[in-house]
């Protein structure tokens, strides 16, 4: 990703997951993304976003930016929080036989993200989550 077209820091806090979710939706659209794209979009990172504010942060003070940007047909997301680092290998989704609430955020999120990986973050980072969905031509 070159630029990116969104780099904006919002607070971690349940409440401002609505400005997340406009601001990822209006740059998406702008970016030349479907409606379909747009939408799965906004929900992987609002469930993105819900589990950093839940799990990285675990509902104390913090931050996220995030980042949206095209590199050539594909959307480029970028989430960055200063929570402590995750381990990484606790991060998956819990089996779908399992009847009870929560846990599904992950498994949603990379049904309708085309690559889901956590990579390096930037100096004075904690984590830094990067989702990848394909933008289909029309």
């Amino acid at each position: 990703m070159t630029l990116p077209a969104l780099d904006r820091l919002f607070p971690a806090r349940p409440e401002r997951l609505c400005d997340i979710r406009h601001a990822v939706a209006e740059t998406a659209s702008h970016l030349g993304c479907s409606d379909e794209t747009v939408q799965d979009v906004v929900l992987a990172v609002d469930e993105a976003c819900q589990n950093i504010i839940r799990h990285a942060y675990g509902g104390a003070p913090g931050d996220i930016v995030v980042q949206l940007g095209r590199d050539d047909h594909r959307l480029v997301v970028r989430l960055i929080d200063f929570a402590p680092p995750v381990d990484v290998a606790k991060v998956c989704p819990r089996p779908l036989d399992e009847l009870r609430p929560g846990g599904l955020g992950t498994h949603f999120i990379r049904e309708v993200m085309d690559e889901v990986d956590f990579v390096t973050p930037p100096a004075g980072a904690g984590n830094m989550l990067q989702m990848v969905k394909r933008i289909e031509e029309p």
